[in-house]
This record gives structure tokens, C-alpha cells and sequence, in this order.
């Protein structure tokens, strides 16, 4: 897949899985992402080109974090569990299994 760049932000979707979220950040963490930059998503908060999304997949019973690298911010509005993520595209660029 391609190079990530570990500088830049990672937004975690946990989807509902609060159980997983600690295991998540660890297994991010152990794959070269900061702490201090991984942001739990937030559906009124979107990120930035060249960010990243970390999703825990396939909800609802994940085996891996799917990572992606945003490519485009268009503007959304905020209703609904995704919000103002539903103006973003990527591309998938890793995966780390559980």
C-alpha cells in the first residue's frame, strides 16, 4: 500500500465499540501514530486533506482497523451519525489486525 505520514492527524471511528477504543489507540500507537494525534471523529468536526481515518471494520464485530487517507473536504451538514463526514472521500491506504 502506500507511505503513511505518522505527522499527521488520524480521526478513530470506533463505531459504538468503546470496548475496542483503548485496544485501538495501542495498536495505532504500536504502528507509528502519535497519541497526542489520534482524534476520536466527531460528526460536527471533520479532517483535512492528507489526515487520516482509522476505522474499526466491519462493524459491528471488527477484526482490523481499516486506515485511509483523506482526499477531498467537501462541505455537509452535520445531522446524522456521520455528519460533516459525509463530505469526505479516501482512499484506503493500510490495515492493522486485531
Amino acid at each position: 500500500m502506500t507511505d503513511i505520514d505518522h505527522s499527521k492527524n488520524v480521526y478513530l471511528f470506533i463505531h459504538g465499540r468503546v470496548d475496542l477504543a483503548e485496544k485501538s489507540i495501542d495498536l495505532l500507537t504500536s504502528s507509528g501514530f502519535s497519541k497526542e494525534k489520534i482524534i476520536m471523529a466527531d460528526p460536527k468536526k471533520a479532517g483535512d486533506v492528507d489526515d487520516y481515518m482509522a476505522m474499526l471494520w466491519m462493524p459491528p464485530n471488527p477484526d482490523h482497523i481499516k486506515i485511509q487517507k483523506i482526499t477531498k473536504v467537501e462541505e455537509a451538514d452535520d445531522s446524522g451519525m456521520i455528519g460533516v463526514w459525509k463530505g469526505v472521500s479516501k482512499d484506503d491506504v493500510s490495515k492493522i489486525m486485531f
